[in-house]
């Protein structure tokens, strides 16, 4: 059984196991303080972040994702290292530090971690235009992802 395993999951990490097989923060918050939805239908991963603030602290976060066991795991890291941070602190979350967070991904799977911080800046970005900031700081960072 260990051997079939190995096969199937064999170059995910335990933390990405574990995330994927009990995402932490599923679901939606009815009265997010900002939503960010991101990838493409067509391709398989859709992202959506929703987020709580109070206090210009992030106090929630949950998700809903339509993908891979990656996808989901980012997903679900990203909602866990964002609460009780400030926005400007989770402004400085990357994809690579999800990824870490998570043990690595394999190549082929990092653009699910950059995803997730994109669902993440997205979700900022929407909380800024509704306090009436400008959201520009929230644009993705194309130097900082990796492929």
């Amino acid at each position: 059984m260990a051997e079939e395993k190995d096969k199937i999951f064999g170059s995910y990490s335990e933390k990405v196991m574990d995330h994927f097989l009990h995402p932490r923060n599923c679901g939606e918050i009815p009265d997010a303080s900002g939503i960010g939805t991101v990838g493409n239908v067509i391709c398989g991963d859709v992202m959506r972040m929703y987020i709580k603030v109070e206090n210009s602290i992030i106090v929630d976060a949950k998700f809903k994702t339509m993908g891979c066991g990656a996808a989901i795991a980012t997903s679900s890291m990203v909602t866990e290292m964002v609460k009780g941070k400030t926005v400007e602190e989770a402004l400085q979350i990357s994809n690579r530090a999800v990824a870490e967070a998570l043990g690595g991904l394999p190549p082929i799977k990092i653009h699910c971690s950059v995803l997730a911080e994109q669902a993440l800046r997205s979700a900022l970005a929407d909380y800024y235009k509704k306090i009436g900031k400008d959201p520009s700081a929230f644009e993705p960072r194309p130097d900082t992802h990796e492929h």
